[in-house]
C-alpha cells in the first residue's frame, strides 16, 4: 500500500487488518472529481490485492462525506454539446467499481452525502452515519436523472415509495430518519463514528472467513434479481464447494477450541469484467 500525502485526494491509513480511506477535498466537502475517483479506485484495487487487508472503511475529511460531483465539472458538462460529451474518453473502470470489491466495504458518513456522494455510500455493504449527517439524492434539484444505478439500489434498501420520495423531492434526510428507513445501518455520535466503523470492520476481519464474506456478498447481489428457488439451488451448490475448503474446518475447530479463527486470505484477484457485480 502506497504512502499517503496530506495533499492526496484520498488518504489511506492501515488500522490492523482494516484499510481506512478518507476522501480528502474538505474545502469542497469532498466533492467528486475524476482525479479523486482514480485515486479511490486505485486504492480499492490495492486493497483487493493485499492479503493483509480484510475490510475497508471509507469516510470524508472535515464536514462532508462527499457532496456529489464537483459543481464545476457539472457546469462544464451542462454547457457541452452532445457531440463533445459523446467523444469523452471511456473510464478505465466502471463507476460501480466499489460494488465489485470482494472484501467488506463500510461507509462512515460523517457529513453531507449528496448525489453521487450518496450513491458511493450506497455502494458500500454497511453504512454508519452521524446523527447530523445530511443525505440527499439531489439529482432532481440539479436537473439530472437518477444516476449510477441508484434507481436500482435505493428501492431495495428503503422500498419503492420511499425511494420515490427521496428521488423526486431530493429532500435532506438526517441520521436518525435515515436509520429508521433503512438508508443507514448504525447512527453514532461524530466523535466516535469512525472508530465504531473501524471496530465493526475489525470484527469482520478477525472473526469471519474472507472467502465466506466474498461468496455471501455475491449471493445477496444475485438474489436481488432471482427467485427463492434459484437462491436455494445456488446455496446448495456453493455449500458443497465450501465443505471442500479449509475455511469450514478452521471455523469449526476454532469454535470448539475456543480460540480466534485463522482463516486464509483471499487469493489474488482475477481481472474482473466491467460491470460484473458478483
Amino acid at each position: 500500500m502506497e504512502t499517503s500525502l496530506a495533499t492526496d485526494t484520498v488518504l489511506a491509513e492501515r488500522r490492523g487488518p482494516v484499510l481506512v480511506l478518507t476522501l480528502n477535498r474538505p474545502e469542497r466537502l469532498n466533492a467528486w472529481t475524476y482525479a479523486l475517483e482514480d485515486r479511490y479506485f486505485d486504492l480499492l484495487d490495492q486493497a483487493e490485492a493485499d492479503p493483509e487487508v480484510r475490510a475497508v472503511v471509507v469516510t470524508g475529511t472535515g464536514r462532508g462525506f462527499c457532496a456529489g460531483a464537483d459543481l464545476e465539472d457539472l457546469e462544464a458538462a451542462g454547457n457541452a454539446d452532445p457531440e463533445t460529451l459523446a467523444k469523452l474518453p471511456a473510464r478505465s473502470r466502471p463507476r460501480t467499481r466499489p460494488l465489485e470489491l470482494r472484501k467488506p466495504l463500510i461507509a462512515a458518513v460523517n457529513g453531507a452525502a449528496a448525489g453521487l456522494g450518496l450513491v458511493e455510500a450506497l455502494y458500500c455493504d454497511i453504512r454508519f452515519a452521524a446523527p447530523d449527517a445530511k443525505l440527499t439524492t439531489a439529482f432532481a434539484r440539479r436537473g439530472l436523472i437518477a444516476e449510477y444505478g441508484i434507481a436500482w439500489l435505493l428501492p431495495r434498501l428503503v422500498g419503492a415509495s420511499r425511494a420515490m420520495d427521496l428521488l423526486l423531492s431530493s429532500r435532506v434526510v438526517r441520521g436518525q430518519e435515515a436509520l429508521a428507513m433503512g438508508l443507514v445501518d448504525f447512527v453514532v455520535e461524530p466523535d466516535g463514528l469512525l472508530d465504531a466503523a473501524v471496530a465493526y470492520a475489525t470484527e469482520l476481519a478477525e472473526q469471519c472467513s474472507p472467502w465466506s464474506m466474498q461468496m455471501i456478498k455475491g449471493q445477496v447481489r444475485r438474489a436481488l434479481d432471482s427467485g427463492f428457488a434459484a437462491s436455494v439451488a445456488e446455496a446448495d451448490a456453493l455449500m458443497l464447494e465450501g465443505f471442500a475448503r479449509p475455511d469450514v474446518r478452521e471455523g469449526v475447530a476454532s469454535y470448539l477450541e475456543r480460540r480466534a479463527p485463522a482463516f486464509p486470505p483471499l487469493p489474488a484477484p482475477e481481472p474482473h469484467p466491467q460491470g460484473d457485480l458478483t
